[in-house]
């Protein structure tokens, strides 16, 4: 199995588009609401510029995951702070074609070993739904350890829900 994680590109809009528009209903439980227009070209067009600028500003390491030369999901670091914190987010989704392949799992590799390799930080976290099982597994699977619960964390289809919080540490920095 091949999984490839890049840095999103312009030319990505259309493609994660159609990913979007094939997912609406197998996302909307683990995402916020969307209104109809996140799901156009355009709109995914905006996202990634948004996304590309706070990468410029080292915020954050917006990326898409490939499997077998397409795209199947998303993956970033976000809120990356350095100094004293050096810590960033974790976020991803898989289409739901590919869920259960090992794709998250490889991705979520990648990116915490791109966290730690090439942008020095020393910690990655990552909060799931609590009834999120698939994505704790992946986080497991990589070396995240459980680090507490987040009571009406984010705002999740529609309703303030909780959050398992994860994090992993890198062994390598001083």
């Amino acid at each position: 199995m091949t999984v490839e994680v890049r840095l999103v590109s312009d030319g990505d809009a259309a493609a994660l588009t159609a990913v979007l528009l094939a997912n609406r209903e197998f996302m909307a439980p683990w995402e916020p609401t969307r209104e109809a227009s996140y799901f156009t070209e355009q709109h995914q067009h905006d996202e990634i510029s948004h996304a590309r600028r706070r990468f410029e500003q080292n915020l954050a390491f917006p990326c898409v995951i490939v499997y077998e030369g397409r795209i199947v999901g998303r993956i970033n670091l976000n809120n990356i702070v350095h100094g004293v914190f050096c810590s960033a987010d974790l976020g991803y989704w898989v289409s739901q074609d590919y869920n259960g392949r090992g794709v998250a799992t490889a991705a979520v590799a990648a990116v915490v070993r791109r966290a730690f390799d090439e942008l020095g930080l020393h910690r990655v976290q990552s909060g799931t739904l609590v009834h999120n099982h698939g994505s704790q597994r992946v986080l497991l699977r990589n070396g995240f350890t459980r680090i507490g619960l987040a009571p009406a964390y984010l705002r999740i289809a529609g309703r303030w829900q909780d959050h398992l919080l994860f994090q992993r540490i890198n062994e390598n920095t001083d």
